[in-house]
């Protein structure tokens, strides 16, 4: 074995075992954070909400926000941070300081209610905390790149405990590179954050399947809904795209204008409590089939509203789980209409589950990943990723299409412009 595969192979163990690490920092730094904010000890995030009084849910986000928002001011004021993803593709290290703090604000803003994922954080802290630990060996500019899409990839598996859904998230998003070593060095890194992080997170699964009684016509069905999980993904890429075109310039502006996204989910939480927090609460009400038809059409329009509202408000966060919530709000939507209104009846967990999958497809251009991490998330039957793979391909071939028309379409209008 070559001195350079050898360095590479301890390299792939240290950036698995410090993903992990960044995981389940994160991971209980978010939970501190969560119980401080709504005083509770016990239970999930909707659990703390409901159980808490109008004015900690209202003043907990805004005052989380507005010391998200001072930490922002000062840290931008000092340096640019970049995307992940733009830092791993330049050369030399990354701006390890900058990174791991504008992730303890990140997990600061979600663990007090904010509408963001939480998954950009351990993103960032693996990748920052592997680069530091493979700067000294001598790595090739590919192999580095190999290495911290791998780590962002193991993060996000320690948060979650998806093992196939951090290295495939690696694999097809960040690297977007299919060989034998990529695909290797992200399996292993993410079964290795996934061990070292279960210390803390309990290898728990994050949605609980109810186990009702299911039909292999819901494949079927994802087919047909799949046009509105393009338009649900459609509207909430554009949103987020117009959010943060128009955000809040990094001034002592970050402060209030954080502040307020903080007071206005906060409000909003005294109706629907499952709005706080990355999505997670949404997700587990539409898989326990607790949301009401009322309900989860006002969330399928309040959560990515209040997520671009972070986002305009000039905060960073995951577009993950909000994306998923709002998916699977409108699954939710399309199933109790069913049920309501038809002869028929569906499963409401799997069908919000299969909208959540084409939404998460289209926003993140990744069919494959999309399905598997849906299913990684709830483990119900295996069969039922035939299901959320249907959702997700059908979604993404519609935006595939839908891209290519538009493209056509503005070629023939500039060649009609030119002749003119």
């Amino acid at each position: 074995m070559s001195r350079r595969n050898l360095e590479f192979g301890c390299a792939v163990v240290a950036i698995g075992l410090l993903a992990g690490l960044a995981g389940a920092t994160t991971t209980w730094l978010l939970h501190a954070v969560e119980h401080l904010t709504y005083h509770y000890s016990f239970g999930t995030l909707l659990q703390g909400v409901t159980g808490s009084s109008p004015v900690r849910r209202a003043v907990g986000p805004m005052l989380g926000g507005a010391l998200a928002g001072l930490g922002w001011w000062i840290l931008r004021r000092r340096t640019r941070v970049p995307a992940l993803s733009e830092a791993i593709e330049q050369q030399g290290p990354l701006p390890r300081l900058a990174l791991s703090l504008d992730a303890g604000l990140q997990v600061l803003l979600v663990g007090a209610g904010a509408s963001l994922g939480r998954e950009g954080a351990p993103r960032q802290f693996a990748a920052a905390l592997g680069d530091l630990a493979t700067s000294r060996w001598a790595l090739t500019a590919t192999d580095r790149r190999t290495l911290l899409g791998c780590a962002a990839g193991a993060g996000l598996a320690a948060v979650y405990s998806v093992p196939l859904g951090g290295a495939l998230f690696a694999i097809q998003i960040v690297l977007r590179s299919w060989t034998l070593r990529t695909t290797g060095t992200a399996l292993v890194t993410s079964s290795l954050a996934v061990a070292v992080a279960a210390p803390v997170t309990h290898l728990e699964v994050a949605l609980h399947w109810p186990n009702p009684d299911l039909s292999y016509l819901l494949t079927g069905f994802a087919l047909v809904i799949s046009p509105l999980a393009l338009a649900v993904g459609r509207a909430f890429n554009r949103v987020m795209a117009y959010a943060r075109a128009h955000k809040v310039a990094d001034s002592w502006l970050l402060i209030p204008a954080v502040a307020a996204a903080g007071l206005a989910v906060g409000i909003c939480s005294h109706w629907w409590p499952e709005l706080p927090g990355n999505g997670r609460s949404v997700l587990t009400v539409s898989v326990g089939s607790g949301l009401t038809l009322t309900t989860a059409a006002v969330i399928l329009v309040l959560k990515p509203l209040l997520t671009a509202l972070f986002l305009r408000a000039g905060a960073v966060g995951g577009m993950l789980t909000p994306a998923l919530a709002t998916g699977a709000a409108m699954g939710s939507v399309v199933a109790l209409s069913v049920n309501n209104w038809t002869p028929f009846h569906i499963s409401v967990p799997a069908v919000s589950l299969a909208c959540a999958a084409g939404v998460l497809a289209v926003t993140q251009g990744a069919p494959l990943w999309a399905a598997l991490f849906v299913w990684e998330l709830a483990h119900p039957p295996l069969w039922l990723l035939i299901v959320f793979a249907a959702a997700a391909a059908a979604a993404s071939l519609l935006d595939s299409v839908v891209k290519h028309r538009g493209g056509s379409r503005h070629t023939e209008h500039a060649n009609q412009s030119e002749q003119h």
